[in-house]
């Protein structure tokens, strides 16, 4: 064989391989969506969820699939993201399900219901228990796809003006707590009120509410509640954790490109990963400063406690007895939770309480 003819055959084949590369990335579309989110900027780690998966997609895909994120508002109203993106309006949208229950009360299941699970917990229904099948069967009712897309963690109590002692303490309060949650508050006798973010300082500040509750210690901080309300109760006992949710309109997932599905899917797991990583990096330093600040901290009163899960067991039986959907969700989270419940209690909760009764080096 002649080496130079070889030599410059083989050299050709490589140029054309290398061509070939360019040529087929080049040939996949570019695609340009809007994200409309729930959450307002100031809530960065929730926020940042959503600009961290654009980013993520965006290099995936060499630049082709780009999405623009919107907060709270600028494209759609914080809790009509799920209708916008129904209606195509909006081809994703980054929300939560509660915000929903109006439609149907199952749409808690995807986010938070009060005594429910860690976000641990949470994420192993979701992924390895039945529960995203579950919860993607609804939102496709409503012409979505659904993504987990991060979790709080644990939420704190709450901030109250004066302190509770006990269940009779808290009759007649009004506070600020939306959703199942504030129903069960109201069958406490509390009078639960839904107000936005931005109104609940100045409720505080002139007594028009005695407590509200909003997210952890690092969210919490940058609102200034304790400066009116220096009493932070714990746990959120309605939200033992709080997953996001990145939602798709199905018609526009379908015409992307497998790749590009691909991307989506990855980028929107790494975004559930790393939000409940920065809060529990964050929520102890912020605690930290807090109590500095004179912040006090108490658990909320046992009797409370007791309540409230009573209330919550008894409102979830009444809605399984008229909702079949509701009731197939409830079927499979009750059974989970209570199997999580008797594993932790064995390895987690007794590891996790003895480290917290040492004293451990602070360096």
């Amino acid at each position: 064989m002649n080496r130079r003819r070889f030599l410059s055959s083989a050299g050709s084949g490589a140029a054309a391989a290398a061509l070939a590369a360019p040529a087929a990335a080049q040939s996949m579309p570019s695609v340009r969506w809007r994200m409309a989110s729930s959450f307002p900027k100031s809530l960065d780690t929730i926020f940042g969820g959503a600009e961290s998966l654009a980013q993520r997609v965006r290099t995936l895909t060499d630049g082709r699939f780009e999405i623009r994120v919107f907060a709270a508002g600028e494209l759609v109203p914080g809790l009509q993201v799920l209708d916008a993106c129904q209606e195509g309006t909006i081809e994703c949208g980054q929300t939560q399900g509660f915000y929903y229950i109006g439609k149907n009360k199952a749409f808690a299941f995807d986010s938070a219901l009060p005594f429910g699970l860690n976000a641990r917990q949470h994420n192993a229904w979701l992924y390895a228990g039945g529960g995203l099948d579950l919860v993607r069967a609804l939102y496709r009712e409503h012409e979505c796809i659904y993504f987990p897309a991060g979790n709080t963690g644990a939420q704190m109590g709450g901030w109250y003006r004066r302190t509770v002692h006990d269940l009779a303490g808290f009759r007649g309060m009004k506070v600020r707590i939306p959703g199942i949650g504030g129903e069960i508050a109201a069958r406490l006798g509390a009078v639960a009120q839904t107000i936005p973010g931005a109104d609940i300082y100045p409720a505080l500040e002139k007594g028009t509410i005695d407590a509200a509750e909003w997210v952890g210690p690092y969210d919490d901080e940058k609102l200034g509640f304790h400066r009116v309300a220096p009493h932070y109760y714990f746990p959120g006992w309605w939200e033992g954790s709080s997953c996001i949710g990145f939602v798709v309109n199905a018609t526009e997932w379908d015409r992307l490109p497998g790749s590009y599905r691909a991307a989506f899917e990855l980028a929107a797991a790494e975004a559930n990963v790393r939000m409940i990583a920065s809060y529990d990096a964050k929520n102890p330093q912020a605690l930290a400063r807090l109590v500095s600040q004179g912040v006090q901290l108490h658990p909320y009163p046992k009797d409370i406690l007791v309540a409230a899960l009573a209330a919550a067991n008894a409102l979830y039986d009444e809605e399984s007895a008229r909702n079949p959907v509701f009731a197939k969700f409830y079927a499979s989270w009750r059974k989970f939770r209570y199997e999580q419940t008797q594993w932790y209690r064995i390895a987690e909760a007794t590891f996790n309480n003895f480290m917290a009764s040492q004293r451990l080096p602070t360096g």
